[in-house]
């Protein structure tokens, strides 16, 4: 080993310290937990095999991980990997329209779209096409449904629901260190471990080696997949991510993040899983002042890689084991993972009073899950959301708004 690598291996070790590998556990801790539980769901509804759900699993860590080692380390950012679980919840929507072959098609087709997007520089052009406002609306639409199966499952395991809505309450009106969404989840998973028992998991065989996934491409897949796939997984992880590092006083390569985005995402989809990418809360949890000195901050991106690559290794092992958890318990961790993100969609949703017409329809169209042509509910949620933002309220909402502020 040459004295530059000893060094560089000194410098790295020495850049650790209690606060980033604080938020590193945090953040890994944040990407496991509740889009696990979604990624079972989604596997239920499409009627997917233990294999096959083990795949997606190991596929989205493992390189969600390798993300996240490689591009801080590079680039010395706190720039955390992971995978989108605004993408989960959509697809939780759609497994039972398309098998996992056809699926795996659309995800490589989705990463394709966000690598071209990086390499044209097309991105900040993307999101002013589509109004964050439609797809936060189209996003709060898909998930309310989790929402409500969330409060009547907390009723059917009411000691587990009380117990971790009390936690996440408490920790919430404290605002320590530790998010309320994981003391919810560790404070239920501790209430269930002690008044329910639990059975066998029924994954008799020994360690799963992954394998490459044949994709079928479908132009159904494509329109009703890959692109509001695309779509999510910038607006609501790559755009949260970028603008947590700007915000504390990174210049992070924009369109080499997405384009890498892109890449590692299309790897991922070979092996089932949707995709790799720049993790947007959590890259906010490790940017943030409390993760440490600035430049030192990167470090915590690199055990939150490290704790989701391992996650994923494991997954063979892992994934039976959260499968035996009952149905009810699953729906509330979904509901606490999901609860920010439903927050902030609604919130950004209906944020401008000049586009309520196009967001509520918007909302409402994605709530209903309707299938027209073959062409699922999210993406006609998109395109009449937006033809309306673009095209009826441009010209009637606008006037109005002048009118109040004058």
């Amino acid at each position: 080993m040459s004295e530059i690598q000893k060094r560089g291996g000194i410098s790295l070790l020495g850049d650790l310290n209690q606060k980033n590998i604080a938020a590193g556990l945090v953040s890994g801790i944040f990407i496991i937990t509740g889009p696990v539980a979604l990624i079972l769901e989604a596997s239920l509804n499409g009627q997917f095999s233990m294999e096959q759900t083990i795949q997606w699993v190991f596929s989205v860590y493992v390189f969600g991980g390798l993300f996240g080692i490689i591009l801080p380390l590079y680039y010395r950012m706190p720039i955390v990997g992971g995978h989108s679980i605004s993408a989960v919840a959509f697809l939780a929507t759609v497994t039972t329209q398309f098998t996992f072959h056809e699926l795996v098609g659309s995800y490589i087709v989705s990463g394709l779209l966000m690598l071209l997007v990086g390499c044209l520089g097309f991105f900040s052009k993307l999101m002013k096409m589509v109004p964050k406002e439609i797809i936060a609306a189209m996003l709060a639409g898909m998930i309310t449904k989790y929402m409500v199966n969330f409060v009547v499952s907390a009723t059917q395991l009411m000691v587990v629901g009380g117990v971790s809505l009390a936690a996440f309450f408490i920790f919430s009106r404290w605002r320590t260190r530790v998010p309320p969404i994981i003391a919810a989840i560790t404070a239920a998973f501790i209430s269930l471990l002690i008044i329910y028992p639990f059975e066998g998991s029924g994954w008799s065989h020994g360690m799963l080696i992954p394998q490459l996934q044949m994709p079928d491409f479908h132009i159904l897949s494509f329109l009703s997949v890959s692109i509001p796939l695309a779509l999510l997984i910038l607006s609501n992880d790559a755009a949260v991510g970028l603008g947590a590092l700007e915000q504390n006083k990174y210049s992070p390569p924009v369109n080499r993040i997405i384009t890498l985005s892109g890449i590692f995402s299309m790897v991922a989809s070979f092996f089932g899983g949707q995709s790799s990418n720049i993790a947007g809360m959590a890259s906010a949890i490790c940017s943030d002042e409390e993760a440490g000195p600035k430049e030192k901050r990167y470090m915590g991106a690199v055990v939150s890689g490290v704790l989701l690559f391992l996650f994923g290794v494991f997954a063979w092992k892992l994934v039976p084991l959260i499968q035996v958890l009952p149905k009810d318990f699953i729906s509330i961790i979904v509901g606490f993972s999901l609860i920010g993100v439903f927050g902030n969609s609604l919130t950004t949703g209906f944020s401008r009073p000049s586009m309520r017409v196009s967001a509520a329809f918007a909302f409402m169209i994605a709530l209903s899950n309707i299938t027209i042509w073959n062409i699922s509910a999210p993406v006609w949620s998109l395109l009449i959301g937006s033809f309306i933002a673009k095209y009826i309220e441009k010209d009637t909402m606008a006037p109005m708004e002048k009118k109040k502020t004058a």
